[in-house]
């Protein structure tokens, strides 16, 4: 099998139509041996079975890796690389929300490249196409195909895989590169009829999260624009419905998440990224949880001029602003000759009222960290968020300072 390029959703891997596998599918191709990575829960509510079950059905063997946790860690890497080794398997399947994906990438690029340096994948960059530490090409000991059961990372489609160490203070690391990008991505809703409501709202509002970051990104173009907008309007035609058990609705944000992701691989990321990873690892607030809150503050500060702009050869003057005013007039949400800067506070407000109806703590306070326990942190959480990969795209380059105000009016609520 060829190796799957770029944003591929397909079914080619596993045969047309839903999982289901052709009859030896996968012995006839020369596959022998599978591990599915996943975690505790998939693996005690079936959903590892039901995919284990065609690939058996398809003439190969498989195992479960089910030690994946929320944030994987490098640790949880590790374990899984060592279970790949055991079985010298020669497929992947990531089988869950964002946690397990990213620690199937994880494990697949250690697993085939051991010797590898953690430190040089981790360095940041300004653009993901020009970096200086080269990633090594992927596909030739093991493929990897990856089945999302949320809808809000898009990780099945993205060049991204967000590790945590631990050891050196609970730190998360966003490794990019396109080479990390799976081989195959199987979009199927019936992985997410059973999803938890919250885990409905928190991953939902990720993907509004991730279309809106990538339509105002420096890096965005006329092609991720199409794909942003598209699932920024699905997220408001179809999230309250999902969050409310509407089948339908649920296939149409699991497209969305998807849809967002191709953008966001694309286009990058920006500052409410890079505080979300940071404020989720400190405070243990779920990452989509996370991103919501802090979006409207972000989006009324990126809507204002800049006194710094970011450093970027395509972006050549400041468009946040409308372009978070095209956002608002494309969803109705205010009429077409509506000021660029009420047509942001439409957007704001309908941001909040979707938080609302899918009952989202609208500030950091509600969710239960305490005022003492978050002055501590903030000025550390200020300085890791500036320093995250994800802010060298954000439309308006940040002070230390006001990444620091951002946080305190998202924990008030202001």
């Amino acid at each position: 099998m060829g190796r799957e390029r770029i944003n591929a959703v397909t079914t080619s891997f596993f045969g047309r139509g839903s999982i289901g596998l052709l009859p030896g599918e996968l012995k006839k191709r020369g596959y022998r041996r599978g591990l599915i990575v996943t975690d505790r829960f998939l693996f005690e509510h079936k959903a590892a079975d039901r995919v284990g079950e065609q690939i058996l059905a398809a003439g190969a063997e498989y195992a479960v890796f089910y030690l994946v946790q929320p944030n994987p860690t490098i640790q949880v890497v590790n374990d899984c690389i060592q279970a790949a080794k055991a079985l010298e398997v020669d497929f992947l399947v990531a089988v869950g929300g964002g946690s397990a994906i990213d620690a199937a990438k994880g494990m697949w690029l250690f697993y085939e490249h051991p010797d590898t340096s953690f430190d040089g994948l981790r360095q940041r960059f300004l653009d993901i196409r020009k970096r200086a530490f080269k990633f090594p090409k992927l596909g030739q000991k093991a493929k990897l195909v990856a089945i999302p059961t949320t809808s809000g990372t898009g990780s099945e489609v993205t060049s991204f895989s967000v590790i945590t160490d631990k050891q050196n203070g609970n730190i998360k690391y966003p490794l990019a590169d396109y080479r990390l990008t799976p081989d195959v991505a199987i979009i199927d809703p019936q992985f997410t009829r059973s999803m938890p409501k919250s885990i409905v709202a928190d991953t939902g509002l990720d993907v509004l999260t991730h279309a809106i970051e990538a339509y105002v990104s420096v890096m965005a173009s006329d092609y991720t624009d199409g794909l942003a907008l598209h699932a920024i309007e699905m997220v408001f035609t179809y999230l309250e419905k999902s969050y409310n058990g509407d089948p339908l609705a649920r296939e149409k944000m699991h497209n969305a998440s998807c849809i967002a992701g191709m953008a966001f691989t694309n286009a990058f990321l920006g500052l409410n990224h890079s505080m979300a990873h940071k404020l989720g690892a400190e405070c243990h607030i779920p990452h989509g949880r996370a991103n919501a809150i802090l979006l409207p503050y972000v989006i009324k500060y990126n809507a204002t001029k800049p006194t710094k702009f970011a450093s970027f050869p395509k972006y050549k003057e400041y468009v946040a602003d409308e372009r978070y005013a095209k956002i608002a007039r494309r969803v109705g949400l205010c009429s077409a000759d509506t000021p660029i800067s009420e047509a942001v506070d439409c957007l704001v407000k309908a941001i909040r009222e979707l938080m609302t109806v899918t009952e989202r703590p609208l500030c950091i306070k509600d969710c239960g960290v305490s005022e003492a326990e978050f002055m501590s942190k903030v000025d550390e959480l200020s300085y890791k968020a500036f320093e995250d990969q994800c802010t060298t795209a954000n439309p308006v380059y940040p002070l230390v300072s006001e990444i620091k105000e951002l946080y305190r009016e998202a924990y008030y609520g202001e």
